[in-house]
């Protein structure tokens, strides 16, 4: 069974538009993210950016793995020094922000937290995929935060 998580921004509440400074267009940089209620068992801290409303299918932003339990967030452009960054979809590292087709409805961009009973043990640019393999039967608590965008 899974537990909750809370996971907020200082930059954005729960279902509410991310600010441009933190989308594609503005240089990538991740919105400050803060977190708490992370079981005292848990080996690792991962997070996950993804936009189901991509006209392609579900587009992920972002994959940070090997996050240290005790971490209570990041700030904005930051990442952990132990943590190992995963690929985007847009075939970086780290962090791409949003950048929906113009004129569309604003996307929905969930923000996730997972933390796992057991270290992932992924490699530097790994994919969605990889973390999917790397994370099942593992995921003890989890946490989300919705920010939306549109152009």
């Amino acid at each position: 069974m899974t537990t909750q998580m809370e996971l907020r921004s200082a930059a954005f509440d729960d279902h509410t538009l991310i600010p441009r400074e933190y989308s594609h267009q503005a240089g990538d940089v991740s919105p400050p993210l803060e977190w708490s209620g992370v079981p005292d068992e848990a080996a690792e801290l991962v997070l996950v950016c993804e936009d189901p409303d991509a006209p392609t299918g579900t587009f992920t932003h972002w994959l940070l793995a090997g996050i240290p339990p005790e971490t209570e967030g990041v700030g904005p452009g930051e990442q952990p020094a132990e943590a190992v960054a995963g690929r985007n979809d847009y075939g970086s590292a780290g962090y791409g922000g949003p950048h929906p087709p113009a004129g569309d409805e604003p996307h929905r961009y969930f923000f996730r937290l997972l933390a796992l009973s057991e270290p992932s043990d992924l490699a530097p640019g790994f994919s969605a995929a990889d973390l999917d393999e790397a994370v099942e039967e593992k995921v003890m608590a989890t946490g989300t935060l919705v920010g939306t965008y549109g152009r």
